[in-house]
C-alpha cells in the first residue's frame, strides 16, 4: 500500500464491463475484492460504505456513470437517471457532486455510441489526478513534520488523526496520511495516535490496518483519549481529512473532529486539515449552518463489527428499544484550524488563504 501501483478502484483487467473495489466493510479481518457490474452496484457501494472517503466516493460515482452508459439501452437517459440517484447517496461529501457534475458536462454533446468511452476516460483521469493531488498534499504536509522533527532533535513526531483519511479514502496515498507516509520514507521517526472513530470504527479498522501495512508506528486509542494525551504533551500535531471545506475555511469531517479541534486549541497543539481542492465547496460560506449533515442508520451505533471465535459477525451492544441519533459528520469552524494542507501548499483556514492558493476558483 501507499506504493506507486496501489489503487482503491480500477477496471477489471480481464473485463472492461466490470469495475473493482476493495470491500472496506470487511477490513481489517478480510481483504476482499468486490465487483461492480452496474451503476446501481456503485450506489450501493457508496451508500453502504463499501467505499469511504470523499475522493474515493467521487471516483466511484464517476465509474458508476461509466457503467450506466455502458449498459443502458438509452445511454444518455440512463446516465442522467444514475446521476440523480448518485447525488442522493451521500449528501455531505462534496466530491460526489463534483465528480457527477464533471462527468455530466460531457454528456449532452456526446453521441450515444461514444458516451461510455468518454466517461471511462474521465473516470480514469479523475483517479490519476487524485493520486497526483494526494502526493502534492504529502509533500507540503511533510514540511510540517520535518520542522517538528528538527525542533525535537530527531525524537519521535507524534501525530493524532481522526477517522480514515488514508489511501483507502482516496485512490492512493491518502490526504492526512500522505505526509506521514512520505515522512516515514524520509527516515523521520513518526508515530500516529489513531482514534478508533466510532460508530463505524474507520480508525481502528482502516487507518490502523493501513499504517501497519506501511510499517508506520501507531497506537489505537478510544475517541475520547485525545484530549488527555494533548494535556500531557504526547501529541505534536493533529492532522485530519475533510469531506467538505467551505470557501471560508470551515471543515466538515467525521463526527468527533470538532471535539479534537477544541482540545487542540485548548492545549496549543497545531490542528491541520489535509484536503484536495476537489473537496472545497466554493458555493458555501458558513459550514455550521449550510453543510448538510448526513444522519445514518441507528444500527451503526447499536451494532459493532468484529471477529468472534474466528468468525466475522455483527454484535448488538445496546438494547433493542434504545433511541439513537447518528449524525455522521460535524463541522469544525475555521477559527480552530491552524492551517489547510492542499496540493498547492499550506494556507490559513480563511477565505483569503484559500483565494491565494486558488484564485481562479475564488473569483467565480
Amino acid at each position: 500500500m501507499a506504493s506507486e501501483d496501489f489503487r482503491t478502484i480500477w477496471l477489471h483487467p480481464d473485463d472492461p464491463e466490470v469495475v473493482q473495489i476493495i470491500d472496506q466493510r470487511l477490513l481489517p479481518h478480510d481483504y476482499s475484492i468486490h465487483n461492480l457490474h452496474s451503476w446501481s452496484d456503485g450506489v450501493e457501494a457508496i451508500t453502504d460504505m463499501y467505499v469511504r472517503g470523499a475522493p474515493l466516493i467521487g471516483a466511484t460515482a464517476a465509474w458508476s456513470l461509466y457503467l450506466a452508459a455502458l449498459h443502458g439501452k438509452f445511454p444518455k437517459e440512463e446516465v442522467a437517471h444514475a446521476a440523480e440517484v448518485l447525488l442522493q447517496s451521500r449528501p455531505t461529501a462534496v466530491n460526489l457532486r463534483w465528480a457527477v457534475e464533471r462527468v455530466m458536462a460531457h454528456v449532452a454533446d456526446a453521441a450515444d455510441g461514444d458516451l461510455a468511452r468518454i466517461i471511462r476516460a474521465d473516470a480514469e483521469a479523475i483517479c490519476a489526478e487524485d493520486v497526483d493531488i494526494c502526493l502534492g498534499i504529502g509533500r507540503h504536509g511533510l514540511t510540517l513534520l520535518e520542522e517538528i522533527s528538527q525542533r525535537k532533535n530527531g525524537d519521535t513526531v507524534n501525530v493524532l488523526t481522526h477517522c480514515n483519511a488514508g489511501a483507502l479514502a482516496t485512490i492512493n496515498w491518502g490526504t492526512a496520511t500522505a505526509p506521514i507516509y512520505l515522512a516515514r520514507k524520509a527516515g523521520i521517526d513518526v508515530h500516529v495516535w489513531v482514534d478508533e472513530t466510532r460508530p463505524r470504527n474507520q480508525g481502528s479498522q482502516l487507518t490502523a490496518w493501513e499504517l501497519a501495512q506501511n510499517d508506520v508506528a501507531h497506537t489505537l486509542i478510544v475517541d475520547n483519549a485525545g484530549g488527555h494525551l494533548m494535556q500531557h504533551g504526547q501529541v505534536d500535531i493533529v492532522i485530519t481529512g475533510t469531506d467538505r471545506t467551505t470557501r471560508n475555511g470551515d471543515v466538515a469531517n467525521k463526527i468527533g473532529t470538532y471535539l479534537k479541534a477544541l482540545a487542540a486549541f485548548d492545549n496549543n497543539v497545531p490542528f491541520y486539515v489535509a484536503l484536495p481542492s476537489t473537496t472545497i465547496d466554493w458555493s458555501t460560506a458558513d459550514g455550521v449552518s449550510e453543510i448538510p449533515i448526513e444522519e445514518r442508520d441507528a444500527s451503526e451505533v447499536t451494532m459493532s463489527y468484529g471477529v468472534l471465535d474466528g468468525v466475522s459477525c455483527n454484535i448488538r451492544t445496546a438494547a433493542h428499544d434504545t433511541k439513537v441519533a447518528n449524525p455522521a459528520f460535524d463541522v469544525t469552524p475555521a477559527r480552530l484550524v491552524t492551517g489547510l494542507i492542499t496540493e498547492r501548499g499550506i494556507c490559513d483556514a480563511s477565505a483569503e488563504g484559500l483565494a491565494d492558493l486558488f484564485p481562479e476558483e475564488a473569483a467565480i
